[in-house]
């Protein structure tokens, strides 16, 4: 046979690139062959040699090479990896499109790109729960906000603790995380403190949930734990979260103010102080670190949740409101929409509700916290939460802003 003629140097470099452009089409066309047609491994040397070809093309050949190959349910892993972290409107293609993508080939991407591809991966249809907890590590606003607006997306409850935490920081990212049916109430109670007047609403609204079904299944415990002394611990603290009863008669019994309401009337006269603040949290059944983080918080609606769990009235509300020295109306005479804000969120539970949230921030920020805790919240070391249970990592978010960070 004939040696083949050489062609002129300006002739190469026309066929060159036709040449090159049919070759990676034909390629990409036999990988793209049906398992009838040609089998794996014939695949996977094809697709090697395309890579080889693709490390040296063009974008625009790169790009067309990607749109050939998306549809497939069978994309050999080489080329799969090189395209996956090409240009992000390369990688976007397969990303976005080729449903034979493993979480393997996702995480991977996730890990080895930048916040672009990402993005991209964040927004895929049908996102396992891994592929996210991996999305997530990077702690990106951007990325997490599309995560958690992809319905199809699946969060884990790590994942969503997660999120809870960053949250505090990233406030934006609290209304989508709020519509998501991962979220749990202890990560919304503890969400409260941090979030805004509409995101507190939804809280109240979706996960201000009842005790009754618990009250019912626990009647007769209390009889129980009664007549061994209340020694248990575990169960004495479980109980209290479910009872019936809010205020703490043993504490009304010693006070010298005679009752809830008369604690309250004199701080709305007097104003609020320290000792008032204490016997005040006692007395409504709630541990004084609570009382103060309630009280001190400057969206008021805690003030209205205290309220109704206790059975005070608008009175009493209203008392505490001046206690703080907490303005009522404006330089107009309008109502302040702070103070109607707190009005509408005292209306709008119903006791037993209100006392669930309550308890919880109780449970979360007294009984939970231990010296280890406290010491794990000044040092800001929010690192392997998985270490502490749920209330605990509640009372570590909740508190972290009280130790200056």
């Amino acid at each position: 046979m004939s040696e083949p003629a050489a062609m002129p140097e300006e002739v190469a470099s026309n066929a060159g690139p036709r040449a090159r452009h049919a070759l990676l089409k034909r390629l990409a066309d036999v990988v793209s062959l049906p398992a009838s047609r040609i089998n794996a491994f014939e695949r996977a040397v094809t697709g090697d040699l395309l890579v080889e070809m693709l490390r040296l093309a063009s974008h625009e050949d790169r790009k067309r090479v990607a749109v050939r190959l998306a549809p497939l349910t069978e994309l050999p892993n080489a080329l799969a990896r090189m395209l996956l972290r090409d240009e992000p409107d390369v990688a976007g293609l397969l990303i976005e499109h080729c449903a034979s993508l493993s979480d393997a080939d996702l995480a991977a991407c996730a890990r080895d790109t930048g916040e672009a591809h990402r993005l991209l991966i964040a927004n895929r249809r049908g996102l396992s729960e891994v592929v996210s907890e991996i999305l997530l590590e990077f702690g990106e606003t951007t990325v997490t906000d599309a995560l958690l607006r992809n319905s199809s997306a699946r969060l884990s409850q790590v994942a969503v603790e997660g999120v809870v935490s960053l949250s505090r920081i990233e406030r934006q990212i609290c209304a989508p995380l709020l519509k998501r049916p991962e979220l749990r109430p202890s990560g919304a109670y503890v969400m409260f403190w941090w979030a805004g007047p509409e995101d507190r609403r939804t809280i109240l609204q979706r996960f201000a949930v009842s005790r009754e079904v618990m009250q019912e299944v626990a009647e007769d415990v209390f009889a129980m734990a009664a007549e061994e002394g209340w020694q248990d611990p575990v169960s004495r603290k479980a109980l209290q979260f479910i009872e019936r009863r809010q205020r703490n008669r043993a504490a009304i019994a010693r006070s010298p103010y005679g009752g809830l309401e008369e604690a309250v009337a004199a701080a709305g006269l007097k104003g609020m102080s320290r000792d008032l603040a204490t016997e005040i949290s006692h007395m409504a059944g709630v541990k004084p670190i609570t009382g103060a983080k309630i009280l001190g918080d400057a969206g008021g609606e805690p003030l209205a949740i205290l309220c109704k769990a206790t059975g005070m009235g608008r009175g009493e509300l209203q008392a505490l409101w001046r206690s703080l020295r907490r303005p009522e109306v404006m330089a107009d005479g309008a109502v302040d929409p702070v103070w109607e804000r707190v009005q509408i969120t005292y209306e709008m539970l119903a006791v037993d509700r209100a006392q669930t949230v309550l308890r919880y921030w109780n449970w979360s920020l007294s009984s939970a916290l231990t010296p280890a805790l406290l010491k794990a919240i000044r040092d800001g070391e929010e690192e392997g939460l998985d270490d502490y249970s749920a209330p605990e990592r509640a009372a570590m978010l909740a508190l972290a802003e009280n130790f200056g960070r």
